[in-house]
């Protein structure tokens, strides 16, 4: 039997407050639902790109797909961006404009950050059990140590005061990434053991004690466990690399050799495909191919390895899927807009940010709307 951790939320300050919950206190059992991607959004968080981590150059071969990614969901929602200081806010912002893109939907918080993966460290959005919109702040510790993250680590919190929203402490209860967790929108989550019960995050920590956090602050009461791969890349292997929830009842990944060429292994691609939903229902599925060709970065790096197009996010009245300059490009945009015919599916060229290990999902952070 699945058992609950237990609270008691206290709160003695008045609801214009920010106010910050301490995970566990004790005794009464408390259920947030995390909504899924294609629920109504109010906003997107984006973490722009700056010199002060990795320099100019790599800054400015990113510029032009976070100008192309705020173009496209200004149209959808508005877009918050997150900007180191002051100076980069000014320069984000000539950048918009010599495109032309409208500012009218877009907010700026100035927050300093070491990279831009704003999934994997920013805010969680979830609605407690009287329907409120809280946000979860996760423990986040640069993918296993591995990369700088003192400034990412404190994002979520930092937007929970701006916001005034209750900001729900689980720093001290569990290290996970957005990127991690794939939810359904019906209680199922897929995950990879590997970027979660590993030592470099969770040491010591069970895979019943997971389900225990998953199914009290996500709403998950059904698993779908992949093993993934330590150390495979920076992030021991996020399932949304190369599976995600298309919807409630399709599992969107590629066929058996795309997942041998992308390093699942095949024990992995045997559980995914046999996959069921809490209902005992099997998933559809919907098999993207991996790019033809090795990507290519704009500055002509070979990067020697293929390009997942399963990455995408999911906007109000768009699909946001990265491209890499290859004939497989417009297969996978037609095979994802089969499953979103009230959304336009777009293509933005993701080859220098994939040179870095992410794509479109990795890089974006949805707010749902208030209930």
């Amino acid at each position: 039997m699945v058992l609950f951790f237990l609270v008691i939320l206290i709160s003695t300050i008045n609801s214009c407050d920010e106010q910050t919950i301490k995970e566990p206190i004790l005794a009464t059992e408390v259920m947030y639902i995390f909504p899924e991607e294609s629920e109504p959004h109010e906003a997107t968080w984006l973490q722009w790109p700056h010199h002060y981590q990795y320099g100019i150059d790599f800054r400015d071969d990113l510029d032009p797909t976070w100008v192309e990614l705020a173009k496209e969901l200004i149209t959808s929602e508005k877009v918050h961006i997150i900007a180191y200081d002051e100076t980069e806010k000014s320069r984000i912002i000539a950048l918009l404009n010599a495109q032309s893109v409208d500012l009218t939907n877009v907010g700026f918080y100035i927050y300093p950050t070491d990279d831009f993966w704003v999934r994997d460290n920013g805010p969680i959005y979830v609605y407690d059990h009287n329907g409120n919109l809280v946000i979860q702040d996760w423990g986040f510790n640069g993918w296993g140590n591995k990369a700088d993250y003192a400034d990412c680590n404190t994002i979520p919190t930092k937007i929970g005061q701006d916001q005034n929203r209750t900001v729900v402490d689980l720093n001290s209860i569990m290290v996970n990434e957005g990127g991690s967790v794939e939810l359904d929108g019906n209680g199922t989550l897929m995950a990879c053991k590997s970027s979660i019960l590993n030592k470099n995050r969770n040491r010591g920590m069970t895979q019943v004690v997971a389900e225990n956090i998953f199914q009290k602050y996500l709403g998950a009461t059904h698993f779908i466990w992949l093993d993934g791969q330590k150390g495979l890349d920076i992030t021991d292997q996020h399932i949304d690399g190369f599976a995600r929830f298309g919807n409630s009842n399709t599992i969107v990944t590629m066929n058996n050799d795309d997942l041998l060429a992308y390093d699942v292994l095949q024990s992995d691609i045997d559980k995914l495909y046999a996959a069921k939903n809490k209902d005992g229902v099997a998933y559809t599925f919907l098999k993207l191919p991996l790019t033809q060709n090795n990507v290519v970065t704009t500055y002509g790096k070979d990067l020697g390895y293929k390009g997942s197009y399963c990455n995408y996010y999911i906007a109000n009245t768009k699909v946001i899927v990265p491209i890499y300059n290859d004939p497989n490009d417009v297969i996978a945009l037609q095979k994802i807009q089969t499953i979103y015919p009230n959304r336009t599916v777009v293509g933005i060229d993701f080859r220098n940010v994939y040179a870095n290990g992410g794509m479109t999902h990795c890089v974006t952070q949805q707010q749902p709307k208030e209930r």
